[in-house]
């Protein structure tokens, strides 16, 4: 077992601590299936200490209106996190099996650099803004203030797939919001949270409860205990549609603001016009970390006039990937995250096979690999779009082949879905290019091969990919509730001042 000094310890209330009881669980890297070493495993009672020391934080420390206190904390996190980039990004290759290339872009390396977004909004943001004045029907004259405060209490739940992506982008922009955060990691992926935990115990201007980290096993009990809890108020939750409805009905029952980033079976477009020979290269980006990104582009739409053509291309194409050990940077892809994932997608395989669809690359475990959760990157062609793999998201490297034969055609397939989370168009003409964005019922697309993913741009899904939105001010805003205040038009403006956190 190689030593990666992670961090096997929670944190709460201020102070690394051992689960309850001394409980642990092992962490399996799934390039190797070797455990890659031990991690705490959080107890309902470890839970419950989090909830109530966030909760203290947020009521009885001065966090939520402080703003140059957040300001300097959010910076010793920044820096702390870049000074342990080095062995982070060691520890998040074994327990992910994430081709170490990622890591020095949203992996890891640029997702710590994004907390400069928050910080700049920190500045800049209007946390007050004065109103127009236009009268009322319940009195006279009024000076009104709308104040944005800080939500309250956030238990944010992170998936396995981008792990330190997720968790960033929900637990920097609350804490700069004056929330304070239970950061409850997923099972498979501790370390990308618990140096977190670690780092966040050497913030001096952190104070206690303000942000706390937990690990636990699988069994699903601790999620189920945070969302219902009533001393949250926020709930953020990336990950599956199935889940996402649990924790939606979960939170419901004390009506608990819930964000939710769920699944997707986002549609790359290539219309007629288009450079094949350039367009198609990128359908490769869905074996990009073994396929495990809900904004893959799954579903390819190309003309059926040159549909020939382009499975041609694109065997070309999935035959090269270069795949296997992540530690390796040429690689792009990686294993699965765990053997029931693989299990799941090889599974999706048959079904497509069975359906109809035909299997031009692929769709089986690689033989050179003795060990280790890979799938072959796999292409299927002639898929219908009412084929199961054309329906359901896979989180697996497999592309689907949807031909079609005009263009409101092509945007008539990529909104047959319960999903809309994201999508893509190519065309030689921009302006046709725009048009079909612009029909296309997602939250966000890309347009002649640019990239949406930005920290200043909102992120989040149409229908069943999710409710609300991660990153720029939209995500910022998530955090935070409106108030509105009236006082008399006289009222004294240094009254005003010096009430303004």
């Amino acid at each position: 077992m190689e030593n990666l000094n992670a961090e096997r310890r929670l944190f709460i209330n201020g102070a690394l601590v051992d689960a309850e009881g001394g409980r642990t669980y092992d962490v399996i890297n799934p390039a190797t299936e070797e455990i890659a070493g031990v991690v705490a495993s959080a107890s309902l009672a470890d839970a419950d200490r989090a909830i109530a020391a966030a909760r203290r934080c947020f009521d009885e420390s001065d966090w939520s209106t402080n703003k140059a206190r957040r300001t300097r904390a959010l910076i010793q996190l920044r820096d702390g996190l870049k000074a342990a980039s080095d062995a982070w990004r060691r520890q998040i290759v074994a327990e992910s099996g994430c081709p170490i290339a990622f890591t020095h872009g949203p992996m890891l390396d640029s997702s710590v650099a994004d907390i400069d977004y928050s910080l700049r909004l920190l500045a800049t943001y209007p946390f007050e803004r004065e109103l127009e004045d236009l009268g009322s029907p319940m009195g006279g004259a009024a000076r009104r203030l709308v104040c944005k405060e800080a939500a309250g209490v956030v238990v944010a739940i992170t998936p396995w797939n981008a792990p330190v992506q997720t968790n960033l982008q929900k637990t920097i922009p609350a804490l700069a919001a004056g929330c304070t955060v239970v950061l409850k990691a997923a099972h498979d992926t501790p370390w990308a949270a618990t140096m977190l935990g670690r780092v966040a115990s050497q913030c001096p201007d952190l104070p206690p409860g303000a942000f706390n980290v937990l690990t636990s096993s699988a069994d699903g009990s601790l999620g189920a205990m945070l969302t219902a809890d009533p001393r949250v108020d926020v709930v953020s939750f990336t990950g599956s549609t199935a889940t996402g409805r649990r924790v939606m009905e979960s939170a419901a029952k004390t009506i608990k603001r819930t964000l939710l980033e769920l699944g997707g079976k986002s549609a790359m477009i290539i219309l007629d016009d288009a450079d094949f020979s350039r367009a198609l290269v990128g359908a490769s980006f869905v074996c990009a970390n073994a396929g495990q990104g809900c904004v893959l582009n799954t579903r390819l739409l190309v003309p059926r006039s040159r549909y020939d053509e382009a499975i041609a291309i694109l065997e070309s194409i999935y035959r090269n990937v270069p795949y296997g050990d992540p530690t390796d940077r040429k690689n792009i892809m990686g294993p699965m995250i765990n053997a029931a994932q693989r299990e799941r997608v090889l599974a999706y395989i048959e079904k497509g096979k069975a359906e109809g669809a035909r299997l031009v690359v692929g769709g089986g475990k690689p033989p050179r690999f003795a060990k280790g959760y890979y799938v072959e990157p796999t292409l299927f062609a002639d898929v219908e779009n009412t084929m199961t793999i054309a329906k359901e998201e896979i989180f697996g490297p497999v592309l689907v082949v949807i031909p079609f034969e005009d263009d409101e055609d092509a945007i008539r397939i990529a909104n047959d879905s319960i999903y809309g989370l994201s999508g893509s168009v190519i065309s030689a003409s921009p302006e046709r290019a725009m048009k079909v964005a612009r029909r296309i019922r997602t939250g966000s697309m890309n347009v002649n091969g640019a990239f949406f993913f930005s920290p200043n741009a909102p992120f989040g899904g149409y229908k069943q990919s999710g409710i609300g939105r991660e990153m720029g001010i939209e995500g910022f805003e998530e955090y935070l509730e409106t108030k509105t205040i009236a006082v008399p038009v006289d009222f004294p403006a240094a009254a005003i001042a010096h009430a303004s956190p």
